[in-house]
């Protein structure tokens, strides 16, 4: 299944019927439009299209968008405390745009580098992806997939905030913070992937 974020809203693209607010059975590429429609303009804070053909409805969700592909990572230290970055009054993991020939690997570690001025992060496994929307000034509907993946730092700590991208803050959580502070004052894609990756550490 897909998760995707519109405004901080879900909308879940599955084979199967989900238990959320509103559910559309997948009919046509319309359905894909009326969705989006709910979520943008309506109070409607989820919904659940389905269908047996997921990817095919994958495929035809994309068509609505300019895709951008951004990467970023889960930096953690040996006692577990990771590594975020406050911008905009947001707490946020570090990530950002892939150029043109970077791999996702590169990507995430150049963004770490330049937003935190973390240096010699180690890249572990990816996590997962995430999706979010957002609309660009020029009216353009983007679909944003961000690619995440753990890293490890056990070095001299040279954080410090990338002041020119609007990031005011660098600090290190433990898993507390992460619940009391951070959670309360985030966005949906970055708890997913926080709980994505306590997950896998807890198998």
């Amino acid at each position: 299944m897909y998760k995707v974020f519109v405004n901080e809203k879900k909308l879940l693209i599955s084979k199967n019927p989900e238990n959320l607010e509103k559910v559309l059975n997948y009919e046509s590429f319309t359905t894909l439009e009326i969705a989006l429609d709910l979520l943008q303009n309506t109070s409607t804070s989820e919904l659940n299209v389905y269908g047996e053909q997921i990817e095919i409805i994958w495929e035809e969700f994309k068509k609505l968008f300019r895709i951008i592909e951004a990467a970023g990572g889960i930096v953690n230290k040996p006692n577990g405390d990771i590594l975020f970055i406050r911008r905009l009054g947001k707490w946020d993991l570090p990530k950002g745009k892939m150029e043109k020939g970077e791999s996702r690997e590169e990507s995430a570690i150049r963004e770490i580098e330049e937003e935190t001025n973390l240096q010699n992060v180690e890249l572990r496994d990816f996590i997962n992806t995430t999706y979010h929307i957002y609309i660009e000034r020029n009216g353009d509907r983007v679909l944003k997939h961000t690619h995440w993946f753990e890293m490890f730092f056990d070095g001299e700590d040279t954080s410090k905030p990338q002041l020119e991208e609007g990031i005011t803050e660098v600090a290190w959580k433990n898993t507390t913070q992460i619940e009391d502070e951070v959670f309360p004052n985030t966005f949906q894609n970055i708890k997913l992937i926080i709980n994505d990756f306590w997950d896998t550490k807890s198998k």
